[in-house]
């Protein structure tokens, strides 16, 4: 007898979406098993026909990493009819999905991969991944915004984590969060009074945008990947 597994996990594992994505995608009914619709937490045998929207998901070929520098003006959607949606944009042959978000308006480092697993560990929250950033702001970076920025901003009900805050020239700042409310940066910086007018991401985790130009992409492969494995526990 086939032995099953979560719903979820099958269409993480087959590279189609994140379990988080699987889930939203179980409660819109638009899966099927075996020509049933499906429900949230169904186990389901490798051998089953599920579908979504109709159509059969396929197992992945190889897993695939990218990262990608996104210019500003696409949006980190999958949804197709968004037509600046990021998936459009890279144009990648095989099928693949953003890791996290990164808002419209900003720029540089996002991750797309064909692989489940891997997405849910680098964007769960309690995972505490460092990402940095570059934040152009409209006026003078003081060592007063700093301090603030460092010790954590109320932001609605919410005061930010801890980060790490550098001085880069005048109007340019570095920051590492550890965290990834929506619009975050962008909120701190209103909070104190400045408005952000360019927000690059350069790194997540260990991995950075290199020379990469604005909509140019690289596949994530050897010891940088390798590496990425090791620190999200994912390396046997």
């Amino acid at each position: 007898m086939e032995e099953g597994i979560r719903l979820n996990k099958y269409l993480s594992d087959a590279g189609f979406c994140s379990r988080r994505q699987a889930d939203k995608l179980i409660g819109e009914g638009r899966v099927t098993v075996d020509g049933l619709k499906a429900e949230l937490g169904q186990q389901v045998v490798p051998s089953a026909n599920v579908c979504v929207d109709g159509k059969p998901v396929k197992k992945r070929n190889r897993p695939v990493l990218l990262a990608v520098n996104k210019p500003a003006g696409v949006v980190v959607t999958t949804a197709k009819d968004e037509p600046a949606n990021i998936v459009t944009f890279v144009g990648y042959p095989e099928r693949i999905y953003p890791v996290g978000r990164l808002d419209k308006d900003s720029e540089g480092l996002i991750l797309m991969t064909n692989q489940g697993e891997l997405a849910d560990k680098i964007a769960h929250a309690r995972g505490r991944h460092e990402k940095e950033y570059l934040v152009t702001v409209d006026k003078a970076v003081t060592a007063d915004f700093v301090e603030k920025m460092r010790a954590g901003v109320r932001i609605g009900s919410t005061v930010t984590r801890p980060c790490q805050v550098t001085k880069v020239s005048r109007n340019r700042f570095r920051i590492i969060l550890t965290q990834g409310l929506n619009r975050q940066i962008r909120r701190m910086c209103e909070a104190l009074g400045y408005k952000v007018t360019q927000l690059r991401r350069i790194r997540i985790m260990n991995i950075t945008l290199q020379d990469l130009q604005l909509g140019e992409y690289r596949e994530i492969v050897g010891e940088e990947y390798e590496d990425l494995l090791a620190a999200l526990g994912m390396k046997e």
